[in-house]
């Protein structure tokens, strides 16, 4: 049987077979000893050990589209990150770390903002704004009231989608009322810090239908771009590249250079200024980085 892995725990892996229905099965000994570790998001091949009890073995995975480290997952066919409008405002640098990683893996990312039930017209514009104008798909929902879950809905049909964000922005609410068998337990806010409590443990896909997952991803918040050069960062910018070329030098970084088209950009209003600052900030992470 053919099936995708929805969750792994302590070395059982849970295969959904499309019209049969969940198996709890062990990878074959091979695979450590080849030292591949199974993903949840594989597709892979099991033999049915019992099937009263829904029992099996991996005997095989399937070639990966492509596979993330952090968190550890595989065959993304697209990100949806969920921020929220308000309560708590969206953590721009940590947004763009994401829209980073997604594009240096070449994984198309549809950005949800929750909350817009208690958001007002300005907040809801200027997200827009920002983020539209970088050609990033834009929805904005409620969780709470229901609202463009149908959109969203119909972005996720037919793929496999990792859903991300940090906690307290409704992410979990929003899986909850894609699939009510989800379950997922939602945290609290702190009023102090306005943060929600974790309640992401593990990646877990959650069918939707037959032919839609959705991934809830834990370890949002310490998302590293180590892995990339400083000087292939600009390319993971997409709003950049109606600049390519109109800078006075060759490779230039749009950091300290004069005549850069980049930073005329910005101060024509044609980048945004916060994303601009993502980029700067996330350089000079880089940057730092070789030093050591």
């Amino acid at each position: 049987m053919q099936g995708k892995i929805v969750k792994g725990i302590a070395g059982f892996y849970y295969i959904h077979v499309v019209g049969s229905g969940v198996y709890e099965c062990k990878a074959k000994g091979i695979f450590r000893k080849e030292k591949i570790k199974p993903l949840v998001g594989d597709n892979v091949i099991i033999e049915i050990v019992d099937e009263n009890e829904k029992k099996g073995n991996i005997t095989r995975i399937l070639p990966r589209k492509n596979e993330l480290a952090r968190p550890a997952v595989a065959n993304i066919e697209q990100a949806l990150v969920v921020f929220s409008v308000t309560r708590p405002s969206p953590h721009f640098i940590l947004l763009d770390r994401f829209l980073v990683m997604m594009e240096s893996r070449h994984i198309p990312v549809i950005l949800c903002f929750n909350k817009e039930d208690i958001a007002d017209d300005i907040q809801i514009g200027s997200l827009e704004k920002i983020y539209s104008g970088c050609g990033y798909p834009c929805v904005f929902t409620s969780a709470l009231e229901r609202k463009n879950i149908d959109q969203v809905r119909g972005l996720l049909s037919g793929k496999t989608t990792a859903i991300a964000g940090p906690s307290g922005v409704g992410k979990s609410s929003i899986i909850n009322v894609l699939q009510p068998e989800a379950k997922m337990e939602t945290g609290e806010i702190s009023r102090k810090i306005e943060r929600g409590k974790h309640t992401t443990r593990h990646s877990e896909l959650f069918p939707i239908d037959d032919e839609s997952y959705i991934m809830d991803t834990p370890g949002f918040s310490s998302l590293y771009i180590n892995d990339l050069e400083k000087e292939d960062l600009k390319y993971y910018f997409p709003e950049f590249r109606k600049q390519e070329g109109m800078c006075r030098f060759d490779g230039c970084s749009h950091t300290h250079e004069p005549d850069c088209a980049v930073k005329r950009a910005v101060l024509d209003g044609q980048i945004a200024s916060v994303r601009y600052d993502s980029y700067k900030e996330l350089y000079d992470e880089l940057k730092d980085r070789r030093r050591y």
